[in-house]
């Protein structure tokens, strides 16, 4: 954001800030002809251009400045940004979509985390996360923990509701998984209904039948908007459930406009190129395991790099957001699906998930998924669990049983960035119990969580984390480079 000012005490903000406004008597001036030097203060780049007539005195701009530090009070105590600066979402950049839409029967595709610009108030992690980024303390703060005991979180609105705001005639939702709301279990069927809020549609890809949806869905509408929050892995479905409905509005001619979201775990790429041959319901395009990229981006690999269907391209138009780089540490601020529960868990996920296709448990059924692993068999770990069925993890695996393991949660965060996905922790299970191949689920699912199978066969050949690592480094840098041409952040 940009804060131009006038007078004593008259402030404008501007999005996009095309011209500013200097002080009285010299007129508007557009942006490039100015030379000045932003000061970062708060979520705002505040920027004070002194015109031809010279301030009368110290105090006078101190007054202004007092006007500005009041003014940003305000507006941060609508908006959470995890990071240094405020990103701007593709959602809240109206003027570049809604116009669009004029005329036009509109589907979204969205869920819980639709919020239009991340905005919430209320929220102890977003609050901490104001003052310092995010840090080894606040790390562990569960999104949904308010900042008072006993107190309410308050969200901004949703997509669809300011879509509706702005008489947009929207449709239909498209849901993925875990439902609408992003309460569902992993896999779980989730049917279709209406939206108890605004009595919209809701129209569920994660019902019985088919994940792609057919002509009788498709004919509802003629322009599809993305808006969801990702966390950038291959196993990690919502980006299938994107890739399912570009097939179809490649194949029904719809556009598909992706409003885009940064990616938590966009600041790094690991983890093996996807074999086709290990296509799955949890990995569905030849990408890394920890790709890296935002929706927005991938979408545009996915027409680029021809993976829709018989080679269709699908009309594709993506909002990018503002003020985000693949360095940011993007804090997000509702779990993005049920069992990941703060940003932790976001971070350590890429390590931990692999323990679905094991006899393991990551701790579905506790207050700290994925960032633990333990069994009933563990017995030399001093650390303990027991899974119990809570909203989420209905049936977790060894319910009511005590797990003996590892707990993750003290692990450094620049430790656990460093290491990147960590087979350690898999291979040390594996040791631990002792049960060769019985390890591993007979389902496979170990491998289609890897995308190839010989992770699995050089864990079981007494490789180390690292030896393993090493072999998919050439996906890695075989992968940036043909990222690139996508990329719209640097």
């Amino acid at each position: 954001m940009l804060i131009a000012l006038r007078g004593e005490s008259e402030i404008r903000t501007r999005e996009p800030l095309l011209e500013v406004t200097r002080f009285p008597g010299v007129p508007l001036q557009p942006l490039e002809h100015l030379s000045f030097s932003p000061k970062q203060i708060g979520t705002a780049n505040i920027i004070i251009f002194p015109g031809t007539e010279k301030i009368s005195s110290y105090l006078y701009a101190m007054k202004i400045l007092m006007s500005l530090l009041a003014l940003l009070a305000s507006l941060n105590a609508g908006a959470a940004s995890c990071h240094g600066g405020r990103v701007t979402l593709g959602d809240e950049r109206f003027g570049e979509y809604v116009p669009s839409l004029e005329g036009k029967r509109v589907a979204v595709f969205s869920n819980h985390s639709g919020i239009v610009g991340d905005k919430v108030k209320g929220s102890r992690l977003a609050d901490e996360v104001r003052k310092d980024g995010v840090t080894d303390g606040n790390s562990l703060i569960p999104f949904l923990e308010p900042s008072v005991p006993g107190g309410k979180i308050e969200y901004g609105p949703h997509l669809v509701d300011v879509l509706l705001e702005k008489g947009v005639d929207v449709r239909g939702i498209f849901s993925p998984e875990h439902g609408f709301r992003g309460t569902a279990d992993a896999g779980e069927n989730v049917a279709s209904g209406r939206d108890e809020k605004t009595g919209i549609e809701i129209l569920s890809l994660y019902e019985k039948g088919s994940r792609v949806p057919g002509k009788d869905k498709m004919d509802k509408f003629d322009v599809l908007l993305v808006d969801i929050q990702d966390v950038g892995l291959r196993y990690y479905t919502y980006y299938i459930s994107m890739l399912h409905l570009m097939d179809a509005c490649a194949r029904y001619g719809k556009k598909v406009i992706v409003l885009d979201r940064p990616n938590p775990n966009g600041f790094y790429v690991d983890g093996p190129i996807l074999d086709m041959e290990y296509k799955s319901g949890i990995g569905a395009l030849p990408i890394c395991t920890v790709h890296g990229m935002t929706l927005g981006e991938l979408a545009l690999m996915i027409n680029g790099e021809g993976w829709l269907e018989d080679g269709l391209k699908c009309d594709l138009e993506v909002i990018p957001c503002r003020n985000y780089t693949h360095r940011t540490k993007y804090c997000l601020i509702v779990p993005p699906s049920p069992n990941l529960k703060d940003m932790k868990s976001v971070y350590v996920y890429s390590s931990t998930c692999y323990f679905e296709g094991t006899v393991v448990t990551a701790g579905r059924g506790t207050q700290f998924p994925f960032e633990v692993y333990g069994h009933p068999e563990m017995k030399g770990y001093p650390f303990t669990f027991v899974p119990e069925s809570i909203p989420g993890a209905k049936n977790p695996r060894y319910l009511g049983e005590k797990c003996f393991g590892t707990d993750l949660r003290d692990k450094p965060l620049e430790a656990i960035w460093e290491e990147r996905i960590h087979l350690e922790y898999v291979i040390d299970a594996w040791k631990a119990l002792g049960i060769g191949d019985q390890f591993f689920m007979k389902n496979g699912h170990f491998d289609l969580l890897a995308g190839v199978g010989w992770v699995r066969e050089m864990i079981e050949s007494g490789f180390h984390a690292s030896e393993i690592s090493q072999r998919w480094a050439g996906d890695v840098k075989a992968f940036e480079e043909q990222r690139k041409p996508y990329l719209l952040y640097e």
